[in-house]
C-alpha cells in the first residue's frame, strides 16, 4: 500500500482525496518507480475540480509529472536505482499518475534523468518547461534567430511562459511577456523579458493583418489571443503553439499563412517522440539558468495538493509549482 491523490466518481459526482492504494493489475507497465517529486500542472488541476473531462477513467491518480527512482524493471533500458523522468503520454488521464509515491508505467515512456539536473530540477521543469523548449527548439528550426526580432510570450506568468521567456532571454532573444497580471512586472522582468505586453492589447476582435510587430511567439493561450499575435508577426514569421488555455478556436483568416508567409507550428508534448524528447531535455540541462528556475518555483506540500488545484484556474499561480512526495530518494 502507499500514499496517492485518487480521483473518483460515482454517478456525476466527483470525490477526490489523499487514499492509501495499490498498484492496479490492469495497469500496463513494465517499470515501477518510486516517486521523489511530482508537479501540479494546469491539466492536473483541471481532473482534480473535475472542471473538465480530463481522466479518461475512475478510479484515477492524476499527475501528468513525475522524476524517481527505478524499483524494479523488465525494460531493458533501465534497472534498478536508475533515475528517470515522465512527462505525458496519457499519465494521470487514462493511467495513473505521478502524484503519488510510486507509479508503474511503460519504460518507452520514461527519460533517464538528465546529468546536470536534480529530481527536484527536472520537476521544477516539468511537462511546462519540456513543452516551452519544444517551443523554442521549433522558432529555431523555422529559422527565427535573435537577429529577427522581437519574440512574443504569451500567458507568461504561467509555468510554459515563465520557462519560455527565460530560455529565450538566455539564448539571446529579446522577450516581450503578454500576461493580464501587472504586478507580474517585476517577476517576468527577472527571468529575461525586456517588455510586459497588457493581455487586453490582444483581447480586442482580430483583424486579418495588422502592422508588424513581432518576429516569433510562442502562444499557451489560443483563441483570439492566438488569432491577433498571429496578424501582427513579421514576415516569415513562426508561432508554436502549444496551449488552450483561451479557446480551442482560431478566428482568424488564411492572410497571415498566404500573405506573409507566416507559419503555425503545433506543440504537442503528450505524445510527442521519444527522440525529440530526449533533445528537448539534453538543452534544458545547459540551457535553462537553475537560479531562474528556482524563482519561478514554489513548493506544495503533497497533502496541500487538491487545496491548491482551483488556484489555477483562478489565475492565481505563478511558474512552477512542485511537490514533495519522497524527497529523500535524492540522497
Amino acid at each position: 500500500m502507499f500514499d496517492a491523490i485518487l480521483i473518483n466518481k460515482d454517478t456525476d459526482e466527483q470525490t477526490v482525496s489523499r487514499s492509501q492504494v495499490t498498484l492496479p493489475e490492469m495497469e500496463e507497465g513494465d517499470v515501477i518507480v518510486d516517486i521523489a517529486w511530482s508537479t501540479l500542472n494546469y491539466k492536473d488541476a483541471l481532473a482534480i475540480t473535475g472542471s473538465s473531462p480530463v481522466v479518461r477513467s475512475f478510479p484515477m491518480v492524476p499527475g501528468i509529472d513525475f522524476a524517481g527512482v527505478v524499483s524494479e524493471s523488465r525494460h531493458s533500458d533501465f534497472a534498478p536505482g536508475d533515475r528517470v523522468v515522465l512527462n505525458g503520454w496519457g499519465v494521470g488521464e487514462k493511467h495513473w499518475g505521478g502524484l503519488a509515491e510510486r507509479a508503474k508505467v511503460k519504460g518507452d515512456w520514461l527519460v533517464r534523468l538528465p546529468d546536470g539536473l536534480t529530481m527536484r530540477q527536472a520537476m521544477a521543469i516539468g511537462t511546462a518547461g519540456y513543452t516551452a523548449m519544444l517551443c523554442v527548439i521549433a522558432l529555431e528550426d523555422e529559422g527565427v534567430t535573435p537577429a529577427s526580432g522581437e519574440i512574443l510570450v504569451t500567458g507568461a506568468s504561467g509555468g510554459v511562459g515563465s520557462v519560455a521567456t527565460s530560455l529565450l532571454a538566455n539564448k539571446g532573444f529579446t522577450v516581450a511577456a503578454a500576461t493580464g497580471r501587472p504586478e507580474e512586472t517585476d517577476y517576468l522582468k527577472s527571468l529575461g523579458a525586456s517588455s510586459i505586453v497588457d493581455r487586453a492589447d490582444l483581447s480586442g476582435p482580430p483583424r486579418a493583418l495588422n502592422k508588424e510587430r513581432w518576429a516569433g511567439a510562442v502562444d499557451v493561450v489560443g483563441g483570439v489571443v492566438l488569432a491577433n499575435l498571429l496578424s501582427m508577426i513579421k514576415y516569415s514569421g513562426t508561432v508554436a503553439a502549444c496551449g488552450l488555455a483561451g479557446s480551442m478556436d482560431l478566428p482568424t483568416s488564411v492572410a497571415p499563412f498566404i500573405l506573409r508567409g507566416v507559419t503555425l507550428k503545433g506543440i504537442d508534448s503528450v505524445m510527442c517522440p521519444k527522440e525529440k524528447r530526449l533533445a528537448a531535455w539534453a538543452r534544458l540541462a545547459t540551457d535553462l539558468d537553475p537560479t531562474k528556475l528556482e524563482a519561478m518555483s514554489t513548493e506544495v506540500a503533497f497533502e496541500d495538493v487538491v487545496s491548491t488545484a482551483p488556484l489555477f484556474l483562478e489565475g492565481k499561480i505563478r511558474g512552477r509549482i512542485i511537490v514533495p512526495i519522497n524527497p529523500d530518494l535524492e540522497n
